[in-house]
């Protein structure tokens, strides 16, 4: 038996936020970082709340959260008495809001269950429906995955104005990550029915509406969709975990910081050749993975004698949207050093093989698979 439950009610589309306004005599903690305060843009999310409620906003959240961030946050909303939690940002806001909740209620545990609001200012992550954060340990270099329904938001507010001032660079790489996010879900040891029709509602949307927010940022309507298939992916994933490109993209960006969706986009056509096992050559009879695979392909108008043809067609695809979408086809061309990949991938292929989301990966990958994909990766 599978049980399948989405504890996050949406709010999405015009006026989005509008439905802060119901909220009423609380003590409000809104986690955020440093931008959305000094540009001004975390007002748009505070006229919402000030009028009825108290409010005190920690900012100081960075990349990559680490956790004595965290450690900062729980003190300063067990000293406010937090009613109610707001997470306002990116993934590293919404995760260490999260991290905050679970660890607040551990230290003490007489302190009141605090609900989350999750409110995303980039379209990538999907933290704002899932149960899954990423804390690191700056010191050792090492990402932890958190994942637990304790830290399940609430509710998600979905509003496309909070993502029209965001560069393309940022852009690409957030919405990289959900497709991502939808391809591994749908290859997944544990996909089923519906985490399948999520995650190919997002691969085509990705696929049509990111270029088009790439090339023109201040087109509403595909900030929307891209927004909306964030969402889409996180709640796909949600069910089902993710896999290796999750996998190394974690134990890699703790040590190369680069950002996590252009991380994994390096990382892709890599990745899908494996898990098909594209090295058999492409008259061999399909693994699972490969068949599925072929599924998307064809969700994107690719016709190919058989699967294995589909797959190769696809991984084409994605490497010409990469282009569009000027982001780097590997380490090296996104500037790590010889010195510094060598020196490091045994650790990184180790801490692949370790990471909560390689264990759902269709294939059960070897240090030697994964470092042979980081050397493909690299040049």
């Amino acid at each position: 038996m599978e049980t399948i439950q989405f504890g996050t009610q949406i709010w999405t589309g015009d006026d989005a936020l509008a439905g802060l306004e119901k909220i009423d005599s609380q003590r409000i903690f809104l986690v955020t970082d440093p931008f959305m305060v000094k540009s001004g843009a975390l007002d748009q999310i505070t006229m919402h709340l000030n009028v009825k409620n108290e409010l005190s906003i920690f900012s100081d959240i960075q990349p990559d959260p680490p956790i004595t961030k965290v450690v900062e946050g729980i003190k300063a909303l067990q000293s406010f008495k937090a009613t109610l939690l707001v997470a306002v940002g990116g993934g590293s806001a919404i995760d260490a809001a999260k991290a905050m909740k679970y660890f607040a209620q551990k230290v003490a545990e007489d302190s009141p269950q605090l609900d989350l609001i999750a409110i995303p200012t980039t379209s990538g992550t999907g933290s704002e429906v899932t149960n899954f954060a990423v804390i690191t340990n700056a010191e050792k270099g090492v990402k932890y995955p958190l994942v637990t329904d304790d830290i399940l938001p609430k509710v998600a507010v979905l509003d496309a104005n909070l993502v029209l001032s965001a560069p393309q660079n940022i852009t690409v790489d957030t919405g990289m990550d959900v497709l991502t996010h939808c391809l591994e879900a749908y290859v997944s040891i544990n996909a089923n029915d519906f985490s399948d029709a999520l995650a190919e509602k997002g691969f085509q949307m990705v696929f049509e509406y990111l270029p088009r927010v790439s090339e023109d940022g201040n087109d509403v309507e595909a900030r929307q969709k891209m927004h909306d298939a964030s969402c889409i992916a996180g709640m796909a994933f949600n069910m089902v975990n993710l896999g290796l490109n999750h996998g190394i993209a974690h134990a890699a960006g703790a040590r190369y910081h680069i950002p996590h969706g252009r991380l994994n986009t390096i990382l892709m056509p890599n990745i899908i050749a494996y898990n098909a096992e594209m090295n058999d050559g492409f008259w061999e009879e399909p693994n699972r993975a490969a068949t599925k695979y072929a599924n998307l392909a064809r969700l994107i108008n690719i016709n190919a004698a058989n699967p294995k043809l589909a797959v190769q067609s696809l991984i084409d695809n994605i490497i010409c949207l990469r282009k569009v979408l000027k982001m780097p086809a590997s380490f090296s061309e996104y500037g790590i050093s010889k010195d510094l990949f060598e020196s490091t991938k045994a650790e990184i292929s180790a801490a692949a093989l370790k990471d909560g989301t390689t264990v759902a990966n269709p294939r059960k990958p070897t240090v030697a698979d994964v470092t042979d994909i980081l050397n493909r990766s690299f040049m």
